[in-house]
């Protein structure tokens, strides 16, 4: 058995999009039988909240849909999380900005990409998470509804992705 996936989600402050979405794609793993083939992890590229727990509005979202937030603690992006890491997700322009600069070679970039890469209804030029820490609760539903169907087309090409890194 090779060595299990790892999927790594980024944001700035790891307390809502990157967490949120690590809660929902380990859930959807676990659904699909893959939760012990896929390991997940999230971050924030700044660490003023490392530690602590997710925003409560995020949780509240999530916990209203049915998911479980309450393991999340915040975590802190850095360069050693392109050795551990098949795939590195960010959620906006600037975290992928962030992380390819930490990257240790060029070369390495490649695991990085955009989260909503993955999400059928994105476009080109709409690819990014938006922050609902500043907004509304509504913000928060409407990032989860992005982050479900995103992770859902994740789940649906890891195979594929497994494959890939096994070449």
């Amino acid at each position: 058995m090779s060595e299990p996936y790892r999927i790594g989600l980024v944001c700035l402050g790891n307390i809502c999009r990157s967490p949120m979405a690590h809660v929902v794609l380990e859930d959807r793993l676990r659904s699909a039988g893959l939760d012990g083939e896929v390991e997940v992890t999230s971050a924030g590229t700044g660490g003023w909240h490392r530690g602590e727990p997710m925003d409560p509005r995020a949780a509240t979202t999530l916990s209203a849909a049915g998911y479980d937030p309450s393991r999340h603690r915040a975590r802190t992006f850095d360069r050693d999380w392109y050795a551990d890491h098949d795939l590195l997700l960010a959620m906006d322009a600037a975290n992928h900005a962030d992380m390819a600069e930490a990257a240790p070679t060029v070369d390495e970039q490649r695991q990085l990409r955009m989260f909503r890469s993955f999400d059928p209804v994105a476009t080109e030029g709409d690819q990014e998470v938006p922050d609902p820490w500043y907004g509304s609760e509504d913000g928060f539903e409407e990032v989860l509804t992005m982050i479900e169907r995103t992770v859902d087309a994740i789940v649906q090409q890891v195979d594929g992705l497994r494959t890939d890194r096994d070449r």
